[in-house]
């Protein structure tokens, strides 16, 4: 049975949270992550970028204590995908946990090109436009995919939920850092697997034709890696057998229990 918690910080606890009109509230930052059996994949890199969120929407509320109460409440057993957001109402922050279990996953995906203005508001914050990144998603599965994808110049950015990396050879690719886009904390956890074996790392950057004949990959905290099997009136993509697990394989192997608060 789905279950969604919703929990505010009072500044010493969490404690349930009604929203009489949640339209009144701003979403200032936002960071989410899979909890398998109380196993997470770099939670610190999800502390770090929700930080530096909080910082870069102009708050200096330290969120440290909350951060600890909100991964404390994650229960051990069973699949999670908390979602932590600082919010805001007349400049006021507040903190809140949504506790919910962790959707089915997959290990492939679709997608479609967003042809229209890029609605990105803040597009190296997670958090501001979620809202506008569930649109697009919407709209691409009208077409027939599960993902829309953003262009920069017609060059491909991101997903509207996932980072999208790419084989070039034995080569893996990343648009140029140039193009603004979320830090995926998945995708640097890979490029990190990658850089320690030996794989090659490289920006490229390239429009959806130039993907063609590619291996594709759609990345994100939720369903890890997932391989792009289609693309609507897109390029024609490919896989190297094998490759894909083999990726997945070594990513899960990063999975650990984060450490409780200090003593």
């Amino acid at each position: 049975m789905s279950r969604t918690d919703l929990l505010r910080w009072n500044g010493s606890t969490l404690e349930p949270l009604e929203y009489c009109d949640p339209s009144e509230y701003l979403l200032e930052a936002a960071d989410s992550w899979l909890v398998e059996d109380g196993q997470t994949l770099a939670l610190g890199l999800h502390r770090e970028r929700f930080t530096h969120a909080i910082a870069a929407r102009g708050f200096d509320t330290d969120p440290d204590a909350f951060w600890r109460a909100a991964t404390d409440s994650v229960p051990n057993d069973g699949a999670w995908f908390p979602r932590v957001e600082l919010q805001s109402r007349g400049g006021a922050g507040l903190f809140v946990l949504r506790l919910r279990n962790a959707p089915e996953r997959a290990q492939a995906i679709t997608l479609a090109t967003h042809n229209g203005p890029d609605p990105r508001t803040a597009p190296r914050i997670k958090g501001p436009d979620l809202a506008a990144m569930t649109r697009l998603r919407g709209e691409a599965k009208l077409a027939g995919a599960d993902e829309a994808v953003i262009l920069r110049d017609s060059l491909v950015v991101e997903g509207s939920t996932t980072a999208l990396l790419w084989w070039e050879g034995d080569v893996l690719c990343q648009p140029p850092l140039a193009l603004e886009r979320i830090d995926s904390v998945t995708a640097r956890a890979l490029m990190g697997i990658a850089l320690a074996l030996g794989t090659s790392v490289e920006e490229s950057a390239a429009t959806p034709a130039d993907l063609d004949g590619r291996e594709l990959w759609a990345l994100n905290a939720l369903h890890g890696i997932r391989i792009v099997t289609g693309w609507v009136d897109g390029p024609s993509l490919a896989a190297e057998p094998g490759r894909l697990h083999t990726w997945r394989t070594r990513l899960a192997a990063l999975r650990t229990t984060p450490e409780g608060p200090p003593a």
